[in-house]
């Protein structure tokens, strides 16, 4: 085909081939009458028996569009948080048995696969980091409020998004002593959260008072050690952690 024949169909050679089959066939049929289906399908680089098939089944109800139906309904009550496996699990509840395979097939046909994106171990390596003596060492008691403190940032589905969530428990009472919440997971959202806290609790807390974490980027940062830093003078030993 020539360049201005590609030009109307509207692809050019450098991306054709990220175009997936069906819509390829779909341009194909669009502009059969302006072209040879042969020559087409040559460009594309499809078969033509793969175009004829699809051209059977325009009008034709998808065999896999009722069970795309049910996956899609449940993606938007779990916010595209369910895998293939859940989803299976979660089908089968709804009374909806389908082999795995077929449910991650149909997942992938209607780009209907899981949103969630696992946290990356990185390492800024322009960055200094910290790491602390385990002062805490799986001792989750304490007999006293204010003795010791754990931290951690989890992270909520929302429909506007990842909400992250920073907190401060008392391992007392489980008690939260402090929260915030961002939309990012930045170090500012932990001193924050400890700032937060100092205010709340600095009449009552005691100076041996440990706060416990884990080995998040976050927790080793340079800004974390500071602040742990300028707050010495009262004595507290926030620098504990245990990899968890």
């Amino acid at each position: 085909m020539s360049g201005k024949k590609r030009a109307v169909a509207g692809f050019s050679v450098l991306h054709r081939k990220e175009v997936r089959p069906r819509a390829k066939y779909a341009v194909i049929h669009r502009h059969r009458s302006e072209y040879s289906v042969s020559t087409m399908c040559r460009f594309f680089g499809v078969l033509r028996s793969g175009y004829y098939d699809f051209v059977r089944r325009i009008g034709k109800p998808e065999k896999d569009a009722e069970l795309a139906a049910a996956i899609r309904q449940q993606q938007e009550k779990s916010f595209n948080t369910y895998g293939y496996r859940r989803m299976c699990l979660a089908l089968k509840s709804k009374g909806i048995h389908c082999n795995p395979k077929t449910i991650l097939r149909v997942m992938k046909k209607y780009d209907l696969l899981s949103e969630i994106r696992r946290q990356r171990k990185w390492v800024n390596m322009g960055q200094q980091l910290h790491r602390y003596e385990n002062l805490l060492n799986r001792q989750f008691h304490a007999d006293k409020p204010n003795r010791k403190w754990v931290t951690d940032i989890s992270y909520i589905h929302t429909k506007q998004g990842i909400l992250y969530l920073s907190m401060i428990r008392d391992l007392y009472d489980n008690s939260i002593v402090a929260y915030k919440t961002g939309t990012e997971q930045t170090v500012n959202l932990v001193l924050d959260t400890i700032r937060l806290a100092m205010r709340k609790e600095k009449k009552r807390v005691a100076g041996e008072l440990q706060l416990h974490s884990d080995q998040g980027a976050q927790y080793a940062s340079q800004a974390y050690f500071e602040l742990t830093q300028q707050i010495r003078h009262y004595a507290f030993d926030f620098n504990t952690w245990e990899a968890v």
